[in-house]
């Protein structure tokens, strides 16, 4: 067996750091940029007079940096090579997130809004495996050229966790001798409907409540006739671009179905293990930026005469920290790997419960190591001079995001006691 870490990809990142330092850090160091990160960081951000919505300029040097990512050949990493990327792989988007967050707070990668100059494309996979050749071509060209931008609605004010159970439906209805879809409802948490050109919305076309089959994606134009944005939630981590939005009598073609009728579940879930090991990969990053930064604060800081690391006290707490760090990390690179080695279908039926171990470990790690790190660094880590609180508040949020944390270990323990994966059928019934 071998953990070594490809020398071709430890030469990519190397690339990548240069890239940082000569075309990020300038952006960031011009005019007063470093408002957006300093203690400044979430009034900049924010815009308070527009109910809380990210700020213009906030977003403009986001874009600069997305698009001097994409002329360095760096945005696209992971997308097909067809789209202008590289055919990144799970193992490298995973190594390349995991450090990325271990830089700290930057315009390299912050993913309050899930930006990063080497960016995480969940619908070109979706678009990929269900769009029509002609949604191909609109979604995920226009996705990549800015003209194109999709919102991913499922979630319901009613029904989160369990989306069979939503109450969004759509009835065939034609319109001038157009067949098309009559939908009605409401939907939540729907990031990006500030920005975005359609949402993916998901609806109950047949079937009864409780059925996973009998739901379909259907693409929406925004704005259009009868889609309201009620208001937008604050959050616990400012801005929000996080809304609660009612659809009332909006009609859209047969043509605006993505994927198969009745089959929206399966296209939700068909990208969710790219999502969640990268996303753990990250949490995993900051909690060991979180680390790192306590371990030289506690040799630097000498109350009482001598270092604060002396202290068992101080250093017990971290080295659990940093074993469980080091473990999780295993796990995760094993688990990217064989992503990468085996069919997209076969990875729900085999390894679904490891990705899963993977993201719900990682975030609940980052939140506490962000916590461990405000009490080492006492008054001024608890400030928002330091960055521990910014990535509390960020990364607590995928406790519940992308598959709540009791759900995702529902998962492993259905594949634990056999109900589901390899282990079916291995335990005889009572």
């Amino acid at each position: 067996m071998d953990f070594t870490i490809p020398q071709d990809l430890e030469d990519y990142y190397a690339e990548l750091v240069r890239f940082i330092e000569a075309e990020i850090e300038p952006l960031v160091a011009k005019d007063d940029n470093i408002r957006f990160f300093d203690h400044r960081r979430e009034n900049s951000r924010t815009d308070w007079e527009r109910g809380g919505l990210p700020n213009h300029e906030w977003e403009d040097l986001l874009r600069q940096a997305r698009k001097v990512a994409d002329q360095a050949g760096h945005w696209r990493f992971s997308a097909p090579k067809k789209y202008g990327g590289k055919d990144g792989s799970n193992l490298w988007m995973a190594v390349i997130r995991d450090r990325f967050a271990q830089r700290g707070l930057g315009l390299h990668n912050d993913l309050q809004n899930e930006h990063s100059i080497v960016g995480n494309f969940p619908f070109v996979a979706m678009f990929e495996q269900w769009g029509a050749e002609e949604q191909k071509q609109e979604f995920i060209l226009g996705g990549f050229e800015g003209t194109r931008r999709v919102a991913f609605g499922l979630t319901e004010p009613d029904h989160g966790s369990d989306a069979t159970h939503m109450e969004t439906t759509a009835v065939r209805k034609t319109r001038d001798g157009v067949d098309g879809w009559l939908i009605n409802g409401e939907k939540m948490w729907i990031t990006g409907m500030h920005v975005a050109t359609h949402c993916a919305m998901f609806c109950r076309t047949s079937g009864e409540a409780g059925d996973a089959r009998g739901i379909t994606c259907l693409l929406v134009p925004n704005p259009t006739d009868g889609l309201e944005i009620e208001e937008w939630m604050w959050t616990f981590n400012m801005p929000t671009d996080h809304p609660r939005l009612s659809v009332q009598d909006v009609w859209v073609p047969e043509s605006a179905i993505l994927g198969r009728e009745g089959y929206g579940l399966a296209l939700a879930q068909s990208f969710v293990h790219q999502n969640r090991i990268r996303q753990a990969a990250s949490s995993l990053g900051a909690a060991q930026y979180c680390v790192e930064e306590s371990v030289k604060y506690a040799r630097e800081r000498k109350p009482f005469g001598e270092e604060l690391a002396r202290n068992q006290a101080i250093q017990f707490p971290l080295v659990e920290l940093a074993t469980q760090c080091e473990m999780l990390r295993l796990l995760i690179y094993k688990t990217a790997w064989e992503m990468d080695n085996m069919p997209h279908e076969e990875i729900e039926k085999t390894i679904s419960d490891k990705v899963s171990m993977c993201n719900y470990w990682a975030n609940r790690l980052v939140c506490e190591a962000a916590d461990r790190a405000m009490q080492v660094h006492g008054g001024i880590g608890y400030s928002r001079h330091k960055s521990f609180e910014h990535i509390y508040r960020h990364h607590r949020r995928y406790r519940i995001t992308e598959g709540a944390e009791e759900i995702q270990m529902r998962k492993v323990g259905a594949y634990l006691f056999g109900y589901l994966g390899p282990r079916k059928g291995k335990f005889a019934s009572g």
